[in-house]
């Protein structure tokens, strides 16, 4: 059985602020930082014999994070893992969207990378590192649009509505050329939200 460990990066600046990512390619903030460390240690408790990343950088930053504490390289970059290219949406807010190009701007040809296009490549991608290292537990570390796309591709059954919060943990197997999932947008490792009152 091969396991493949699913991981969106930490946190940046501009998903504090709404703005769509795509290919920019930014760093983490501070939190992303302790959100990844927080992640490592989890994952230190567990076998894990490959680390891959997305080629952009707060993927990276996060994969290293985790590949110091778990004592393990990161065995390559995986460009079609990298996230949905945003078209002319690149950076910007729900709000600015709609002054720019008012309430029907999805409906729009704004250049954005189409769901089947992320599916088609995540799912392959994802499906090539298994054939790579057969009964290994490796670890992919990417982004919350081309993550969920790809489980769309592999999983088909799964509901992937809800959206995968930065450094959540998916597992997903491979036996019997079927995946299955066994565990969805896990964020345990970083302890409960706070309550405000």
């Amino acid at each position: 059985m091969t396991t493949i460990g699913l991981i969106r990066h930490g946190s940046t600046f501009w998903n504090k602020e709404g703005r769509a990512q795509g290919h920019t390619d930014n760093t983490l903030d501070e939190e992303g930082l302790q959100q990844a460390a927080a992640i490592a240690e989890r994952l230190s408790g567990e076998q894990w014999d490959y680390i891959y990343s997305s080629d952009l950088r707060r993927a990276r930053q996060t994969a290293e994070v985790i590949a110091d504490r778990l004592g393990i390289p990161i065995a390559g970059l995986v460009p079609e893992m990298r996230e949905m290219f945003g078209g002319l949406i690149e950076g910007t807010t729900e709000q600015e969207r709609l002054d720019r190009w008012g309430s029907e701007w999805r409906t729009m040809d704004l250049g954005l990378e189409t769901p089947e296009a992320g599916q088609l490549r995540g799912s392959q991608a994802i499906a090539a590192l298994a054939a790579k290292h057969p009964g290994s537990n490796i670890l992919v570390v990417s982004h919350g649009a081309i993550l969920r796309s790809t489980l769309r591709g592999l999983v088909p059954g799964l509901d992937v509505s809800g959206l995968l919060k930065n450094t959540s943990i998916t597992k997903i197997t491979l036996a019997d050329d079927c995946w299955e999932c066994g565990l969805y947008n896990c964020v345990a490792h970083l302890g409960p939200p706070l309550l405000h009152s």
